[in-house]
């Protein structure tokens, strides 16, 4: 049998020709390279991995398939069982596309933020102490929710900073409405809480008695204003318990040099404003040069430094001169006692709240050291980050309750004098002690 080829016809062959001389010409001369194709590699029939040479894949996965990464999921920083207190920082890390998130207390929405970063601050004093939990939803343009997990927190907020301003020789029927008392009234009675019962120590004037009181629960037997040398005290009293407990306290006196112990009247101080220095533990034994004494008794003037450079102690006992305690009005700011009371309370209450020693845990006490005459109420007002707002109450209080109240603060005891058996003013705030 014979084979018979195929001639081309020569047209046809003369194109073939041509096109091969073109593509010579456009590759410089040189003949292209051939590709190649490797051939899979052999497999006993299983799935290959591309890129896995040895065609070999992981138990449980599937090479055919793309292995898409994990969804983002949306994140607290608050760590999971945290105790917090005051002001607490929650930030919250979103998936790609989030457009606002909604932070949430207990399942109620606490803040809502539009753009990143995602955070906001939880003022924990807005829930009472114990077991809370913190949530957040990421919400992209289109809807979609992404859910943290509840994180679970333990709020503990507690006084550790007790601020007392004592002032003078006014009814709280004389302050409470008084056209010379618009701080008192327009600022004060809303931003805290007051008692309209706060009773004058009964049957208990002048100013001196009133103050020991406040110190030690008692009147000590002291009926007059006489300085310390006349009365020497040796008894428990209130900056005694804190100073063996280790907590720390001074006196601010308006008016004092600050470089001796303050024993007799200068300027417009007067010792009988300033209980703790008729206790002879703080005195020194009636010794001007005490240091103990100089160290805890200081100037008004240093405050506001202490607060700025959180040095404040733990307990402050403030006592304003005699013209800006309400107490005279002769060679003072002007002829209305209490006006001169209210505008120092506009400027000296500001620099306390607006401290860290006061914002983490703060609470202070503003009254009166006894009435122009008869037991009738004196005013107190508390402020506190944990204090009820605008709140009052009809309870029926003393000096006794300020220093119970104080001792339980502080965790010191015994309860001195007619603090044993004091009401404590607890119901003025939401989180006590």
């Amino acid at each position: 049998m014979h084979l018979r080829s195929i001639s081309q016809p020569a047209a046809v062959r003369s194109v073939a020709v041509l096109f091969a001389a073109v593509a010579v010409a456009c590759s410089g001369g040189q003949t292209p390279p051939q590709k190649t194709t490797t051939p899979p590699p052999q497999t006993d029939g299983g799935p290959v991995s591309v890129g896995d040479p040895g065609g070999q894949v992981p138990p449980g996965e599937d090479a055919g398939t793309p292995i898409d990464p994990p969804p983002v999921k949306t994140t607290l920083s608050v760590a999971s069982g945290a105790v917090v207190a005051a002001a607490v920082p929650v930030a919250a890390t979103v998936p790609d596309g989030t457009s606002k998130v909604e932070f949430r207390l207990d399942g109620a929405v606490l803040a809502t933020v539009t753009a990143p970063p995602f955070s906001t601050t939880w003022d924990s004093y807005s829930a009472g102490n114990g077991a809370h939990t913190i949530a957040a939803d990421a919400i992209a343009a289109n809807g979609t929710v992404t859910p943290s997990d509840p994180v679970p927190v333990t709020v503990s907020n507690h006084i550790n900073h007790v601020f007392i301003i004592v002032m003078e020789n006014h009814d709280w029927s004389q302050i409470k409405g008084s056209s010379s008392a618009p701080y008192i009234n327009q600022t004060l009675l809303a931003q805290g809480a007051h008692a309209e019962k706060y009773m004058n120590v009964p049957g208990l004037h002048p100013s001196l008695p009133n103050y020991i009181w406040l110190e030690s629960g008692g009147n000590q037997n002291v009926w007059d204003d006489g300085g310390p040398s006349s009365h020497v005290l040796n008894v428990q009293h209130l900056t005694g318990l804190l100073e063996k407990a280790g907590v720390s306290w001074k006196a601010y006196q308006e008016d004092i040099p600050g470089t001796n112990c303050p024993l007799d009247p200068v300027n417009k101080y007067f010792p009988k404003h300033n209980p703790a220095l008729y206790f002879t533990d703080v005195n020194g034994g009636l010794d001007y040069n005490s240091t103990g004494c100089i160290s805890h008794v200081r100037p008004y003037t240093e405050l506001a430094n202490d607060l700025e450079t959180g040095k404040a102690p733990q307990y402050s006992f403030i006592t304003p001169n005699i013209c800006n305690d309400m107490h005279d009005n002769s060679g003072c700011q002007s002829s209305d006692a209490i006006k001169n009371g209210d505008t120092w309370l506009s400027q000296a209450v500001p620099q306390i709240l607006g401290s860290s020693a006061y914002r983490n845990g703060g609470a202070l006490f503003i009254t009166w050291d006894e009435s122009e005459g008869g037991d009738v109420p004196i005013g107190l007002i508390a402020l506190s980050p944990m204090i009820k707002p605008g709140y009052s109450n009809t309870v029926s209080y003393t000096h006794s309750s300020t220093l119970r109240s104080i001792e339980e603060i502080f965790g010191v005891s015994p309860m001195l004098g007619g603090a044993a058996a004091a009401t404590d003013l607890a119901d003025l705030f939401k989180v006590f002690p």
